[in-house]
């Protein structure tokens, strides 16, 4: 669990591996992204859109995303517990930033906090709450200029904003797709064509991106057993854990798991 404010790289949120980055997930904290180079593709708030330089993204916590930027993109993040006593938004943003000067402050911002997080300080922790706070402050003036108020969604990108929220509460369940649809009161067969128009991936294909997501986040980083894992993902079985693992990375469970230092 994030316990304190930080200052990291695209590279290092997503610890080096793309998949961290591009398949559909949610974090435990909240997570302030400033591209600085490069462009790609964003899924935020169940709505697909280009992302480039000088974009600010604000992820709140368990708000389901993705992002692919490419080996040439770079961006720096701000990482802040979820349990954080400052003033936050409390919607995904992305914000595509024209003006120069705001460009610059936002930079400035950050890498006063990344002096501050290098240096040691007595009383570093409180310094870089100051920090974030003053980017809260940053992002919540133009969140509500008009120039950055998004536009009026249609009903399907309404739907789809809904199932990410139910996605990433109910990922871990097992419930089949038709559970998901009652829950919001649709076919599964709209859900299905809102989610596509939306996002480019059907809701089928975006709660396989989180379970995968988990499933070797989990492999990777815990001692937990495949069968206790299958488990808690809601699988009928080990083997079927497996299958679902080697289908969709082209390799077994057992190759996930992180290797142990020499």
């Amino acid at each position: 669990m994030q316990e304190d404010v930080a200052i990291i790289t695209l590279s290092q949120l997503g610890k080096g591996e793309d998949w961290r980055l591009s398949l559909a997930h949610d974090r435990p904290y909240n997570v302030l992204i400033w591209v600085t180079r490069g462009q790609g593709r964003l899924m935020l708030d169940g709505q697909r859109s280009g992302v480039g330089a000088h974009n600010a993204v604000y992820v709140p916590a368990g708000a389901l995303f993705s992002l692919e930027l490419g080996r040439q993109g770079f961006g720096q993040v701000v990482v802040i517990p979820q349990d954080t006593e400052l003033r936050l938004p409390q919607i995904p943003r992305q914000l595509r930033i024209r003006d120069v000067h705001l460009q610059t402050e936002l930079s400035a911002l950050i890498e006063a906090a990344q002096r501050e997080q290098s240096q040691g300080r007595p009383l570093k922790r409180d310094a870089l709450e100051a920090h974030a706070g003053l980017m809260s402050v940053w992002l919540r003036r133009l969140i509500a200029e008009e120039e950055h108020l998004p536009p009026p969604r249609n009903a399907a990108a309404r739907l789809s904003s809904r199932f990410a929220k139910h996605l990433a509460e109910g990922y871990a369940s097992g419930a089949p797709m038709a559970d998901y649809a009652r829950a919001m009161a649709v076919t599964p067969t709209h859900l299905t064509r809102a989610i596509k128009a939306a996002t480019g991936k059907t809701a089928a294909d975006l709660l396989t991106e989180r379970v995968l997501y988990e499933a070797r986040d989990m492999l990777a980083g815990s001692s937990h057993s495949a069968k206790d894992i299958a488990r808690h993902l809601g699988f009928g079985s080990a083997a079927y854990f497996t299958r679902f693992i080697q289908q969709h990375v082209g390799k077994p469970p057992s190759q996930l798991r992180a290797k142990p230092i020499a």
